[in-house]
C-alpha cells in the first residue's frame, strides 16, 4: 500500500481544503479553499453572514466525523481595512468567536509560509483584521523557516471586579470580568476547593461552565464600540498568582460548548494581563509567563502601553507564542451520508 496514492473519489457534494496547526496544543484548521466567499461590507456583517447563511461550513470542519469537541478554524475572507493583509472569522464548536491569540500566533506562521506577507528580515510585521479589530502580528524567521510570534491586540481593560454571581451547584462566586479581544470571567481554582494543575479536568471545565453561564445570565455586558462584541466569551480559572512573578502562572480556559483551550489561550492572556495590570499588580513591560494546565504550554504576556478604549483606561498587550503545523487534508460532503453535517457528542 505504501505506493498508492490517495484520492478522494467522485462525489456529488463540496470539497474543502484545509491546512491544520496547533499553538501549544490548541489546534487550528486553517480553511483553503471550498468554502463559499462571504457577503457583507464589513468584517463584522460578513461575521454575521457566516453565522446566518453558511454555518454548514463551521459544522463540518469543527464537529465530528472530520473534527472533535475542541477543534477550532480560522476562515479566511476579505477585509475592507486597507491596511490589514488577512482579515479572519474564527469557529469553535459553538460558533464563532471574536479574538483568537493561539490562531493569531498559528496564522502568522502559516501567512509567511503561504506567501500572504513578504518576509522582512528576521521579524515580518503582520495586520490581522479579527472581529474584534486590526491585530499587530511580528513573525520570526531564521534560515528560511518561520518561528515564534507575538502580537499586539486590541486595547484590553478590566470590565469589573470583584461582582458576585449566584451560581448553581456551587453557591455565591465572585469574579473579575476583563476584555481583550474577547470578554472573560476571572475566578481562582480554590473557590471550588480545586486545584487548576492538580484537579480533574471535567471538575474544571464543570465550574468554569456554571460561572459563565451565571455570568451571562446575571451581568450585563457592554462593549465600547459593538454590540457584536458585547457577550462572554468563557470563564478562566487561574492559580490565583496574580501578582508579578518571574514564575510562571497557570490556568486553564473553558469556552463555548465546554470547550477546553489545550493552549494558555492568547486573548485569556491578554485580559487577564489588562486585569492584573489594573489591580496594580504588574507594571509596563513586566514580562509574565502564563501556563496552560491542560498541556503545559507556555505563552508570555505584558503590559506594553497604556490607552484608552471608550470609557475605560486600558493597556495595549503582547503576548508571545509557538505554533506548529500538523498537516493538510481535503475533506468532501456526500448527500448520501446521514451524518454530513457534523454532530457533538455530549
Amino acid at each position: 500500500m505504501s505506493d498508492v496514492k490517495f484520492r478522494l473519489p467522485p462525489n456529488d457534494g463540496p470539497v474543502l481544503s484545509v491546512v491544520d496547526m496547533h499553538t501549544g496544543g490548541e489546534p487550528l484548521r486553517i480553511v483553503l479553499s471550498g468554502a463559499p466567499v462571504p457577503e457583507g461590507r464589513t468584517l463584522l456583517e460578513k461575521r454575521r453572514w457566516v453565522r446566518e447563511n453558511m454555518d454548514w461550513v463551521r459544522r463540518v470542519l469543527m464537529l465530528e466525523p472530520r473534527g472533535h469537541r475542541a477543534m477550532y478554524g480560522a476562515l479566511l475572507v476579505p477585509s475592507e481595512e486597507a491596511e490589514a493583509q488577512l482579515g479572519v472569522l474564527f469557529m469553535h464548536n459553538a460558533g464563532y468567536s471574536t479574538m483568537c491569540g493561539h490562531a493569531v500566533i498559528a496564522l502568522g506562521r502559516f501567512a509567511l509560509d503561504y506567501g500572504l506577507v513578504e518576509p522582512q528580515g528576521p521579524e515580518t510585521p503582520l495586520t490581522i483584521h479579527c472581529p474584534c479589530g486590526l491585530v499587530r502580528a511580528f513573525v520570526s524567521s531564521s534560515g528560511g523557516r518561520s518561528g515564534r510570534v507575538r502580537f499586539h491586540s486590541v486595547p484590553a481593560f478590566t470590565l469589573c471586579t470583584d461582582v458576585t454571581v449566584d451560581v448553581p451547584t456551587y453557591g455565591k462566586v465572585v469574579v473579575d470580568i476583563a476584555y481583550g479581544g474577547a470578554f472573560y470571567a476571572f475566578v481562582s481554582a480554590e473557590r471550588f476547593g480545586l486545584d487548576v494543575c492538580a484537579s480533574k479536568t471535567r471538575d474544571l471545565a464543570d465550574a468554569a461552565a456554571a460561572v459563565s453561564e451565571a455570568v451571562k445570565a446575571q451581568v450585563t455586558i457592554r462593549h465600547p464600540e459593538y454590540e457584536d462584541l458585547a457577550f462572554l466569551y468563557g470563564t478562566i480559572i487561574t492559580d490565583g498568582k496574580d501578582a508579578y512573578s518571574e514564575e510562571p502562572t497557570a490556568n486553564i480556559c473553558v469556552i463555548a460548548d465546554l470547550q477546553v483551550d489545550r493552549s494558555p489561550t492568547g486573548s485569556g492572556v491578554t485580559a487577564r494581563i489588562a486585569l492584573q495590570y489594573h489591580k496594580g499588580l504588574i507594571q509596563l513591560e513586566q514580562t509574565r509567563t502564563f501556563k496552560s494546565s491542560a498541556t503545559n504550554s507556555l505563552f508570555t504576556g505584558k503590559a506594553i502601553k497604556e490607552t484608552v478604549y471608550g470609557d475605560y483606561k486600558a493597556v495595549i498587550v503582547e503576548v508571545s507564542g509557538q505554533a506548529h503545523y500538523t498537516g493538510a487534508a481535503s475533506f468532501t460532503l456526500e448527500s448520501d451520508d446521514p451524518l454530513k453535517d457534523g454532530f457533538l457528542l455530549k
